[in-house]
């Protein structure tokens, strides 16, 4: 099973290329944290999905401490990656979007594989939820992909609202819709905001489902990416320098049309992220907390 890492972002709300920040006093990143779980979990490759501008120090950092223990692969997100009688507007330099980024992992996957943020951290308990998932797959499967569902009050900073998918599901946990939302936890209560209609506030429990980007795929979500990219650019044309490609949409849309079904995967699993600068202290704390409880080892990649 394949692990795919979506590293080119900006980090624009932390201030700088978060996805590199030490987190730990070994010079660890999140991302660590992720692969030594993704590792116990059973993924045996890695694909970091970065701009080609950070390679080497992706390489020369995370590379060096992981390579020998997972097969490990670096692609790149371009934005002149796209179907041919499209272009971009010159000027714009933010990246296209989740989903175009996962296409540039079209030639490295083997076949089942998740993704996700380079920033997050997931726990373990999510990667063995997701492992159980993909093991269940018929060889050959097709269509049927899973999300990992996070209890909303799991998700949370102090320190501002975050941007979470509220998962909508039937009573055999097969997703109906994804709603991309702002939560925030306001007097003791979590608020959620969809994005598309930001006034329509409204309280969820705090254990209501959300997507944490953690999605579960087999190889055949690439034609479907490849196959849409094109009515996404279409539908678009005269939004090309702000647009976003987002592969929550790409499965919404695949739901609708009866294409795909997507099972969603309950885990009880406690978020950590640097969404803004001061989050950071509580991380760093949360994961030494976690090392000295014997949950990780000290220093990760020592042993």
């Amino acid at each position: 099973m394949d692990l795919v890492i979506l590293a080119a972002g900006m980090g624009s709300r932390f201030g700088g290329l978060k996805q590199i920040e030490p987190i730990d006093e070994y010079d660890n990143f999140i991302i660590d944290y992720s692969i030594y779980d993704a590792i116990k979990a059973g993924f045996d490759r890695v694909i970091f999905i970065i701009k080609e501008e950070n390679y080497d120090i992706f390489k020369e950092t995370i590379g060096k401490r992981i390579e020998k223990r997972i097969e490990t692969h670096y692609c790149f997100q371009k934005l002149e990656d796209i179907p041919l009688g499209y272009n971009l507007p010159k000027d714009r330099i933010k990246p296209l979007g989740t989903a175009q980024a996962i296409l540039e992992a079209k030639n490295y996957v083997k076949d089942k594989f998740i993704i996700i943020n380079a920033d997050d951290f997931y726990g373990a308990d999510s990667f063995l939820v997701a492992a159980k998932f993909l093991n269940s797959l018929k060889k050959d499967s097709k269509g049927i992909y899973g999300n990992v569902g996070y209890h909303a009050i799991n998700t949370i900073t102090d320190n501002g609202s975050v941007k979470r998918g509220v998962l909508y599901f039937d009573e055999y946990n097969k997703l109906i819709s994804l709603v991309e939302s702002n939560i925030e936890k306001v007097n003791n209560k979590l608020i959620a905001a969809p994005l598309d209609d930001i006034n329509n506030k409204k309280e969820i429990k705090n254990d209501t489902l959300v997507s944490m980007n953690m999605f579960c795929f087999t190889k055949d979500i690439m034609d479907r990416l490849e196959e849409e990219f094109i009515n996404f650019l279409e539908n678009n044309k005269n939004n090309l320098d702000k647009c976003e490609y987002l592969i929550p949409s790409v499965v919404s849309d695949l739901i609708k049309k009866g294409e795909a079904t997507v099972d969603v995967l309950e885990t009880k699993a406690q978020w950590y992220g640097v969404t803004y600068k001061e989050d950071k202290d509580y991380v760093v704390n949360s994961l030494k907390k976690l090392t000295s409880d014997g949950i990780y080892p000290k220093g990760l990649w020592n042993k």
